[in-house]
């Protein structure tokens, strides 16, 4: 059914005024949006949104800028440098990158005036049960060779101020031929040494064949080294492998008590003394006793043997100023 004519046009006349109307209106708001438009800028995001923005960034990529945990930790106490090896959960484990770190906190700790003696300890746990074996498993003859392999290791050797090793809990394989490597070996009560290499299907690498002998001799030396069995702290201080024994809760300080008289001293005579004895090692007594005299004449060119002395004969305390 359709609309008549006369019906139609009234209603197309409503219809025309009511669209007129409308973009009136809309002709009214335009410019007053372009206005609002204008007024607002696009920036960059609050600086609250940033703030969020960069810690949310911050924390779900890692920093590759940031440190990994170091494998010794280093003080200095009194005159006396302490190491603490420390890699907990391979019970302290000697891998290449434990030695390297353990050898330039050595150099630094020699080249510091103010430090007279050097201690390296572990946990209560182990000073070092030994080398990681997982590094070196899949080594052939040829790449240890060319590597020489082991041979930087030896470089605790070159220090020259004395080391305390103070050793608690294990000290095995590498462990017990670092602790060979110090001039002066304080076990706590609980410590172990073994040298197990056989037990791996291999030998000693790293002076435990050739120390060991010279400390405890010939028979001993050989059947630990034969049998890899662990013998304790009293065994060890029985055989001369250790200086003494004292309470595992007090190893620490007995070894900073040492250390620190060691750092008492004239600083260039405790070195000529840690020459001296371990020239005996390398010479024949006769070469050795030469050596000593040698050092010992060379003493009183020093202001410190003059101090020394002269506080001896006059019953006072010395006074050494590392000259």
């Amino acid at each position: 059914m359709s609309l008549p004519v006369r019906a139609i046009r009234p209603v197309q006349a409503a219809s025309r005024m009511q669209l007129q109307r409308i973009a009136s209106r809309v002709g009214m708001l335009i410019p007053t949006s372009r206005r609002l438009l204008a007024s607002v800028s696009v920036s960059a995001p609050s600086a609250p949104f940033t703030t969020h923005a960069a810690r949310f960034s911050a924390a779900a990529a890692p920093d590759a800028s940031a440190p990994t945990q170091s494998m010794t930790l280093v003080e200095r106490r009194d005159g006396v440098g302490i190491i603490t090896l420390n890699r907990p959960k391979a019970l302290n484990a000697l891998c290449n990158a434990l030695i390297t770190e353990l050898n330039a906190q050595l150099q630094a700790l020699d080249k510091d005036e103010s430090i007279g003696c050097i201690i390296i300890t572990g946990s209560e746990k182990a000073f070092a049960a030994g080398a990681d074996i997982k590094e070196m498993k899949d080594q052939t003859f040829i790449t240890a060779y060319r590597s020489n392999m082991l041979a930087f290791w030896h470089d605790v050797t070159r220090i020259r101020k004395p080391i305390i090793a103070a050793v608690n809990g294990y000290a095995l394989g590498g462990g017990c031929e670092l602790a060979m490597m110090c001039d002066i070996i304080i076990a706590g009560d609980k410590a172990r040494f073994a040298q197990p290499e056989i037990l791996l299907g291999t030998i000693p690498g790293c002076g435990g064949t050739q120390r060991l002998t010279r400390v405890v001799g010939k028979s001993k030396a050989m059947e630990w080294c034969l049998t890899g069995e662990q013998f304790s702290a009293e065994v060890a201080e029985k055989a001369g492998l250790v200086s003494r024994v004292v309470p595992a809760a007090q190893l620490l300080d007995e070894a900073v008590k040492t250390a620190s008289k060691i750092a008492s001293m004239s600083k260039p005579i405790v070195t000529l003394v840690k020459d001296a004895v371990n020239a005996s090692y390398e010479t024949t007594l006769e070469q050795g006793i030469l050596f000593e005299r040698r050092l010992f004449y060379s003493t009183f060119a020093t202001a410190d043997q003059k101090e020394g002395m002269s506080a001896f004969v006059e019953k006072r305390k010395a006074q050494f100023k590392d000259e």
